[in-house]
């Protein structure tokens, strides 16, 4: 959802469910993501299919692509299981040493779990990364509870150090602490009851919270409440004071924890449009940013791509799927072009 006028509109993905009457029925087009089960999946077929394309004349890329990319994650774990088995090697080395680049990098992340795939990419930004608020900011804010957990039990089972202990090492301030709590992830869960009283007593408590000794009151009220609560305080707060919460984070805020206030507040009003803003950026650049892209259209691929798809034709008057063939080139373009999917009209 958007805050615009005063008003909640509802999102370009209510929009199109609502004319098809499955406006609070998402579950019966089953996902809104691009990739979903395969149903004539067969395990030895696909092992078989990947060993002739490692083991024969040249490596054949299209296969590799053709078989993970038409996969559903628990899919392709089961394929590398079996693929162990059977050879008694394991399937992320022999792909590995048969690719390069940007493609290698796709399909080591397609086959890695998906909380190993997000304990990398965190790790990764925390340590050795321009773009460790942005990353973090992406997968604390995004991830539902338990791919949440799942992710900083493996991060500390992997890096031998909980996360926590490297953001209150990489970070400072209140940007530190806004961090740690959505590592916590204490945020409230919806109960269907809306809360006057705690509308009001939030937007006042942002409205009051001038000055570095009382900034750090925002941090309780943008990890704790519920989305739902949250598109209720920016509406009021945009009401009361005239001014959008988003100028008002740019004229308190400054560097790293702009930033991430900003990217925290997108997050809330519409998940969807915050990834396609994400992935048109890395667009934009003089050479894709291919981490980046590689990131989110592996981890939103069987969640709610098709909604991004969605939010970013209407926002850049250009498909994703045409924004990739432009500008991305190599042997990776065909396996992000899978991940998309399909053109939007």
């Amino acid at each position: 959802m958007s805050v615009t006028g005063g008003k909640m509109a509802p999102s370009l993905t209510q929009e199109i469910l609502s004319h098809l009457g499955l406006a609070s029925k998402t579950a019966a087009w089953g996902t809104l993501g691009t990739l979903r089960t395969f149903l004539n999946f067969s395990v030895d077929k696909d092992v078989q299919r990947l060993l002739r394309a490692i083991t024969g004349q040249g490596v054949d890329r299209s296969a590799i692509v053709d078989v993970l990319t038409n996969r559903s994650r628990e899919q392709r774990q089961l394929i590398s299981r079996n693929f162990q088995e059977r050879t008694q090697q394991d399937l992320m080395k022999s792909l590995q040493a048969a690719l390069s680049g940007n493609l290698e990098r796709i399909v080591m992340a397609l086959l890695q779990p998906a909380a190993q795939f997000d304990a990398q990419e965190l790790r990764t930004a925390l340590k050795a990364s321009d773009s460790a608020v942005d990353v973090a900011i992406e997968i604390l804010a995004t991830r539902t509870p338990p791919q949440l957990q799942e992710c900083l039990a493996v991060y500390k089972h992997n890096f031998q150090v909980e996360a926590v202990d490297d953001i209150t090492s990489e970070t400072s301030g209140i940007l530190q602490d806004l961090l740690l709590a959505l590592a916590k992830g204490g945020r409230d869960s919806y109960s269907g009851i809306i809360d006057y009283n705690l509308t009001e007593q939030d937007v006042q408590a942002l409205q009051r919270a001038e000055g570095p000794s009382r900034e750090e009151t925002w941090v309780p009220v943008f990890t704790q409440r519920n989305p739902e609560h949250l598109i209720r305080v920016f509406d009021q707060y945009q009401r009361s004071t005239g001014q959008e919460l988003e100028e008002a984070v740019q004229n308190r805020f400054h560097g790293d924890t702009q930033v991430a206030l900003l990217g925290l507040a997108s997050v809330i009003k519409n998940t969807p449009l915050y990834f396609a803003d994400k992935l048109h950026q890395a667009l934009q650049e003089t050479e894709p940013n291919y981490q980046v892209l590689i990131r989110i259209l592996i981890s939103r691929c069987e969640t709610d791509l098709l909604s991004i798809r969605a939010e970013f034709k209407k926002k850049f008057g250009k498909s994703l799927y045409s924004s990739l063939q432009d500008a991305v080139k190599g042997d990776c373009q065909s396996a992000l072009l899978a991940l998309c999917r399909a053109e939007d009209m």
